[in-house]
């Protein structure tokens, strides 16, 4: 086994342990992803969940990219690859099966998309949007191996090009987006980071059931804004709403309605 591919074993089984990952094809997932190839050429400028600031590699060997660190994508605007640990347990949190449709919201260099290329399998399938062209160009390189990935630039507020069984928003929002739940299929699964001007806020998973849709609290989170999201006091009473009606108890709803649930019917989907 190379130097490399035991790094990435070693990554992965960490995570495992840190974020009590209980499915495999999540772990193999991320013992078999290349990091380094969505990322710049090294030394490369990483920070640890805690810390406030980048810091520079030692120096450019990949191997010091499997750590449970953020990777920085541009620097100046505090814009990186998301930590390991927290995609990985997001990624379980969504039980995310093989051959079924996954949908990314802001999928940066391409890397989780990569992961999730892995976890739904051959059969499966991974649309990854960015509304930054640059980035989406980028990832398109990235990811040209990975048959089951599709890479377009556009807003993912407007278009996730059909029905899915999974829905990963990769950016902070207000509210839920109603495209974005009427087009989860039967038992299909969207999580969103719900977040104030601040960048802080909480991660909820909404499933659609039979007759409605149940929204639930995942964790609290610190992430980049998505394109489009509200900056008025307002969007941000929103925004608390949200997160009081899920810090309690799942939360049951027919539809969304100016960002906040409604008793309207959910379409097919």
């Amino acid at each position: 086994m190379s130097e490399l591919a035991a790094a990435r074993r070693r990554y992965a089984k960490a995570i495992t342990q840190r974020e009590q990952i209980s499915s495999p094809r999540v772990l193999r997932a991320f013992a078999a992803v290349p990091r380094e190839q969505f990322a710049d050429d090294g030394p490369w400028r990483i920070r640890r969940e805690a810390g406030r600031g980048y810091c520079s590699t030692a120096d450019a060997n990949p191997v010091r990219l499997y750590d449970d660190v953020l990777v920085a994508i541009d620097e100046r605007r505090s814009l990186d690859t998301g930590l390991p640990s927290l995609w990985a347990h997001f990624f379980d949190v969504l039980d995310i099966k093989e051959k079924e449709r996954v949908v990314q919201i802001g999928c940066g260099l391409g890397y989780y998309s990569a992961i999730l290329s892995r976890i739904v399998g051959a059969q499966g399938t991974v649309l990854a949007i960015d509304c930054d062209q640059a980035l989406a160009g980028r990832a398109a390189s990235n990811l040209r191996r990975y048959k089951n990935v599709e890479v377009i630039h556009g807003d993912g507020r407007s278009d996730v090009g059909g029905p899915a069984d999974v829905i990963i928003v990769h950016a902070g929002f207000n509210h839920p987006h109603p495209l974005w739940i009427e087009s989860l299929r039967r038992n299909g699964r969207l999580l969103i980071p719900l977040t104030r001007r601040g960048r802080a806020g909480t991660v909820i998973k909404i499933t659609r059931l039979a007759r409605c849709y149940q929204a639930e609290a995942v964790r609290r989170i610190r992430i980049f804004p998505g394109q489009g999201r509200g900056r008025t006091a307002l969007d941000e009473r929103v925004t608390d709403w949200w997160e009081r009606a899920v810090a309690l108890a799942p939360l049951r709803f027919q539809g969304i309605e100016q960002g906040l649930p409604s008793e309207r019917k959910p379409r097919r989907a």
